[in-house]
Parts: structure tokens; sequence; C-alpha cells
């Protein structure tokens, strides 16, 4: 069934890619960067321990006013530029100026990496610094955190090679897997009607209420992806190799060490939250074999995860999405419904699915208009509903920090503390359904779209965890086929459903369309998705405890996120997440919502 559904507006940023603001924009960026690397050469670059605290004090300011300034422009060219790419990778104007923008940020990539460099060779001065002036005293966290980075850093030569092979290497794999992926359709026939259907609109064919056509949409998308699974083998094997590479050069311990200290968690916490995860696996099997009994089945197959239970006949329109998503924003907060309509109202959402566009959802802001924008496939499904409003998460976080007027340096979010938002705006949605529903078969339909998405931020992450763990170690000493990463897709899968699902038909081409696999600077995409969901319920509970009192607190929290480690953050709700409880705890909210769904 097609939706109809909104298209993002981005004309307030700048006209069009041709047009002279637009032009005039990214001119001026490249003549600030060419700016800053003169005050690098001439001043910074002169400096050293043995300089006097208030001339480090000066510089430092200085210098980090600069990037502010740089950075606000490049999260608005750059946005303004994935608008076009994501919805339309034949783009080809579009393609063409990402990649000369691309080009042109490779001295500021590399400014940055010399900036950690240099800081770590002044560090004994740093507190001083702090002292003395007041940019570096508002951004000491990230001046602290870059002296640490700066223990994994090559040589300065071997940090700007890196930077400039990037492009052709890891980064042009990552472009290549979305061209490949958004471009791809397969030859349907839903409804008695055969129809050209992208991959995203194929892939969301797991929640259609006709076992039937789930299943044929299971068995074309595999088909589909047997007949590009050795190019996009060939990406997944360079951004690891890649990554593998550069953190061996760095004296990184492992991909895994790299990724926990950009999520700002140590490795205590980690296994402290797999740990609970593991621990959480025959609750969710609970789940998914009560699920089998509700449809009429002994096991479910992989086709079966999203299949509508309970009162599934609803589908939404755009207009009552939004409607509904407005409503229960309001009964958290004003200021997050009002935020909310603001988003709807200027047309910040591109909710349509079509061909090219890339599949799944994201947010992004746009630093320049102070604005964030969304990326969504609507389908009408209560799914989706949910997923509009984990992205509206995400802006809010965003508006937080621009409410507490916090630079760009300031807003470096890591991805335990980014989704958050977005899984307690899940959460916002659903909870209160559940709170005002009479009807059993809508209790079960709701409990249904929460579970699920708390089975697949579980169980399904911890399966991706194994996965890429797998793939990065395997790595490190050859190339994988298409049926090694095939092989290892399936064993996870296994390890972490169990006998929850029917492991005849899993899903071993999981790892083709996830793009956040295909990144060679963010490895472990995946489990801060655990994080954010379990922090993100504990957070709920106490704001069951505090009501209204507690959305103050919460704001505060969003606006500083990128500011203090996780384990501080959480410490203002009095919540210890380097021990085991507090996981444990979050699941076991989500357990009595599975014993209520095998009620019902």
């Amino acid at each position: 069934m097609t939706i109809s559904a909104p298209r993002w507006d981005l004309t307030n940023v700048y006209p069009s890619l041709e047009s002279k603001e637009f032009k005039s924009a990214v001119a001026d960026y490249k003549k600030q960067v060419a700016t800053l690397e003169k005050f690098f050469r001439n001043k910074l670059s002169k400096a050293n321990e043995k300089s006097k605290a208030k001339d480090l004090a000066a510089l430092i300011g200085e210098a980090i006013e600069r990037i502010n300034k740089i950075q606000t422009l490049s999260s608005t060219i750059f946005p303004y530029i994935y608008s076009f790419v994501t919805t339309d990778s034949r783009d080809k104007l579009a393609t063409k100026i990402l990649s000369e923008m691309e080009q042109a940020s490779l001295p500021m990539s590399q400014l940055l990496t010399q900036f950690t460099a240099w800081l770590g060779k002044v560090s004994t001065k740093l507190a001083d610094v702090v002292k003395l002036n007041k940019s570096a005293r508002e951004h000491a966290f990230m001046l602290k955190e870059s002296v640490e980075q700066s223990k994994y850093l090559m040589s300065e030569a071997e940090e700007n090679l890196a930077s400039e092979l990037s492009l052709s290497g890891g980064n042009a794999f990552g472009k290549l897997q979305g061209t490949v992926t958004s471009q791809l359709s397969v030859e349907f026939e839903l409804d008695g009607k055969l129809e050209k259907m992208p991959m995203p609109a194929l892939i969301n064919l797991r929640s259609h209420p006709d076992e039937a056509t789930r299943r044929r949409g299971y068995e074309a998308e595999n088909t589909a992806w047997e007949g590009v699974k050795e190019i996009l083998a060939a990406c997944l094997n360079g951004v690891k190799g890649e990554a593998n590479t550069l953190n061996r050069k760095r004296g990184r311990k492992d991909a895994i060490h790299s990724s926990l200290e950009a999520a700002r968690m140590d490795r205590k916490t980690l296994n402290a939250m797999l740990e609970a995860m593991q621990g959480s696996f025959p609750m969710f099997r609970r789940y998914f074999k009560a699920k089998a009994r509700k449809i009429g089945k002994q096991q479910l197959a992989w086709w079966d995860i999203f299949a509508p239970v309970g009162k599934a006949d609803k589908v939404y329109t755009f207009e009552e999405a939004r409607d509904f998503i407005l409503e229960n924003f309001g009964k958290f907060s004003p200021d997050l419904a009002a935020f909310a309509k603001r988003a709807f109202d200027n047309n910040w959402i591109d909710a349509e699915q079509r061909d090219g566009k890339r599949g799944g959802a994201f947010c992004t802001e746009v630093q320049g208009v102070k604005e964030s924008r969304i990326l969504s496939n609507f389908d009408g499904s209560f799914d989706q509903v949910s997923t509009l409003a984990h992205e509206l998460g995400h802006a809010f976080h965003n508006e937080c920090a621009y409410q507490a007027n916090k630079t760009v340096l300031q807003q470096l979010t890591p991805m335990t503390l980014a989704e958050t938002a977005s899984t307690m705006c899940e959460t916002i949605v659903t909870e209160a359904v559940l709170a005002t529903t009479k009807d059993p078969q809508e209790e079960l339909a709701v409990l249904e779209a929460q579970i699920q998405g708390a089975s697949q931020v579980v169980v399904d992450i911890y399966s991706r965890y194994l996965f890429e763990k797998e793939v990065f170690e395997r790595r490190a000493t050859s190339e994988l086929s298409a049926d090694d990463f095939n092989d290892i897709m399936e064993r996870a899968q296994k390890a972490t459903y169990g006998d929850g699902l029917d492991e005849r038909y899993l899903q071993k081409f999981m790892w083709t369309w996830k793009p956040h696999y295909y990144s060679s600077g963010l490895s472990f995409y995946n489990y801060p998705y655990a994080f954010g969901l379990l922090f993100a319920t504990g957070l709920y509970a106490i704001y069951q405890q505090r009501g209204a009192a507690f959305v103050q607190d919460y704001k505060n929290l969003l606006a500083s996120t990128g500011e203090e480690t996780a384990a501080k953050l959480a410490k203002r709700f009095g919540i210890d997440i380097t021990t085991r409880k507090f996981w444990d705890d979050s699941l076991a909210i989500i357990g009595k919502r599975v014993d209520r769904y095998c009620e019902l």
C-alpha cells in the first residue's frame, strides 16, 4: 500500500546547490580553513610546554573559537548536500559536489588532528590554561579528552596520509554500499499488482499482516542480496581492513578500544551491560515463543519477527501519525510537543518511500539554522510511527543544546548518550498509549511494538556486536568472502535468538544493508543502541516517580551530553552504570511487559 508522505524542505538553508549563497558558503569555508592553517603554522606550532601559560591560554582560546566557527559552517554545508544524496543516489550534481567538499574538508580534518597532537604536548599547562581563558574553561572537557586521544596518533605525516587515502578507501567503500543498496529494486507482486519495489520498501514488508506476503518478501530480498553480495563483501572487507590497519598503527588494543572511547564508556561498563543483555535472552525467547503461538505457529521464522499482533488493522496516514505523536509527546512535556509540531509544520521530515532513497532512518542537525532534518521511509505501520518519534527525539536533543547556547565542540555527543532522547521518545509514545487503552487487542499491539523494538535493540544488537567482533578478528589475517560473512551472521543470530526462532530461516544477509558496518571511522555502531534503550528505560522509571519535576533535569542532561562521560552524567540521577544491577533493573522493566504480553 502506497502511503502519502512528505519530503523535507531545506530552502531556508540555501536556495539550491547551484545558488550563489551555497557557493559563497563553500568559498567562505575554504577561506576560513586556510586562515586557520596559517594560524597553526605561524603561531600555534611555535608554542610548546615551555611557553607561558597565559600565552598558551590565548592561543587555545583563539583556536577553539576559530574551530567552532568553521565546524558550524561545515555542519551546515554537509547536511545540505547529504539531503540530496541520501534521497536520490542518482543525483549526479549532488554526488559531484559531495566529493568536492570532502576533498576541501581534508585540510580541516588534518588540522584537527594536529591540534589534538599539539594539546598532548602542552598538557602539563592545561590546568593553568583553563583558569586563564574563558573559551578554554568552557571547553575543558573537550581539551582533556583531546589530550587523552593524542596518545593514539601516528606521526603528523602518517595521519595526513591516512585522511587523504580514506576518501578512496573506507569512505569510498561506504559510499558504494549506499549506492548499491539504494538503487537495488525488485519486481514484486503486491495486492495483485506487479511493481518495481525499492529495497527499503521490500524490507518494510516484514510487518505485512499476510504471512505469505512476508515470506515472499523475505525470499525476494535474499535473492536480490545474492546478486550483489560479492560487491558488498568487497566493501566490508575494505572498511574493516582500513580500520584494523589504523587501529594497529595508532596503538589501539583492538577495534572495541576506539569505539569505547568514542562512546565515553569503559570496558567494565560495557561488560556489565553485555552480561545483563545475555542474561535477558531467556526472557526474550519467551516473548518470541508467545508471539509464535499468537500468530498460530510453532516457531517464528525471520519473516515473522515483525508480524503484527493484536489490533493491527490500523494503517496510519502520515497526518494521523503526526497527531498521534504530538498528543503523546504533550503528555510528557509541552515543550517537546511544541518542538515536534515545529518540525512537522516546517517540513523537516522526508518520509516518502521512493527509488534511489536510502533505507532506514536518521536525524541530522543543520547548525547554521539551528534546526534538524529527519529521513524515514514511512509505510503507515506503528513501527514507522515509533521510528518518527525516535528521530524526533534526536532532533529534540539537538534543540536542548541550541537553547543552552552550546557550541559545536560542546555538542560532540557519544552514540551511547545520543540514543537517550530518541529511545525516551519512543517510550513516551508507547507508554502513554498503554496507560489509556482499554482494548486488550490494542494493548497487545502496542506491547508487541514495544517489546519487538526492545528485542531488536537487545537480542539483535548483541548478534550484530558478535558479528562485528568476529569480522574484525578474522579480517586481521585475511579477507573474508561473502559466504564467510553470511556464516558469521547466521551463527551470531543463533547465539542470541536461540530456540526463539526457527534456525532454518534466519537472515544471513543482515550485514549487506545495514550501513552501520560500513564506516571505517566509527566501528561497533551497535551496542550504543542497547545503552540508549536501557539508560532511557531507567530514566523513564525515574520520570514516573518524579513527574513533571523530572523534565527540566532531563533537558539539562541532554544539553550537556557533549561535556562529560556517560558514567558521570548518569550519576546526576543516582545511576551507577558500571555495575550490572542498573542494566538488570532496566531489563526487568521490559520483563514485566513480556509477562503482560504473554497473559493477553
